[in-house]
């Protein structure tokens, strides 16, 4: 993970960078208005050992604090929220002392520094996901339920689908929140925006063909290290993200 406090913009994707044919999911990916980031990407998420660290950081760095989101029931973790604009979020996660062992991201455990450790998107239907995922032999699990209880007592519900192999953080999870549930950009601390979001590989072919297979239609950029890369504009700065 790096920080970087000057405002920059989004760097031209190199000659590695791949378009994927579109199937299934991808028209909905790649209408976004804004090229940098997919259009059903949902969240990041920044892990830790420490809540307060994760929060500290990001608010020293844009100006904005992310708000305590509340605890994972029986997942052994807890968050913070910082809204990046309509229907996305940067979620921090660290976990729960108050809770047994950490059942999803057990690495955020060992992190002294925060880093990305993943990210998700919505789909507009996550059985269509399912059928897709099991049609292209993608192994996978769920849809499973999943909930959230805020700090105000109000229970946030959703049904996830996680990849088998989701290359360290590099493939998506895919998220469909209950129609009765707010979202959580809706009501997180405000004034910051996802400015570009990109995944980058040593072989972008063979990661695009992967997410092609699992329907989304994205850009990959080459590197000499697979990785996420992001950047949050805030008021008072920017700070730069990778896993």
């Amino acid at each position: 993970m790096s920080i970087n406090f000057s405002r920059r913009k989004f760097i031209t994707l190199t000659s590695g960078a791949l378009a994927v044919p579109a199937i299934s999911l991808a028209k909905n990916v790649g209408d976004s208005d804004d090229d940098d980031v997919p259009a059903l990407l949902d969240h990041i998420l920044l892990g830790c050992n420490d809540l307060d660290r994760g929060i500290q950081l990001v608010e020293e760095a844009t100006g904005v604090r992310p708000a305590i989101g509340g605890v994972h029931p029986g997942r052994g973790t807890r968050n913070a929220l910082l809204s990046l604009g309509e229907r996305r979020y940067l979620e921090i996660i660290a976990p729960d002392s108050s809770q047994g062992p950490v059942v999803h991201f057990p690495q955020i455990l060992g992190m002294t520094e925060p880093r990305l450790i993943g990210w998700a998107v919505h789909p507009p239907d996550i059985a269509a996901v399912a059928k897709q995922l099991r049609e292209n032999q993608v192994a996978f699990t769920g849809p499973d339920d999943g909930s959230r209880k805020r700090p105000d007592g109000r229970v946030l519900n959703w049904k996830t689908i996680n990849l088998a192999d989701d290359r360290h953080g590099l493939l998506p999870f895919f998220i469909e929140w209950s129609a009765d549930s707010v979202h959580p950009s809706k009501d997180a601390p405000a004034k910051c925006t996802l400015d570009y979001f990109e995944i980058l590989s040593v072989d972008p072919e063979e990661l695009a063909a992967t997410l092609k297979r699992i329907g989304l239609d994205l850009p990959v950029q080459r590197s000499d290290k697979a990785r996420l890369h992001t950047l949050i504009s805030g008021p008072k700065g920017d700070i730069k993200l990778s896993t």
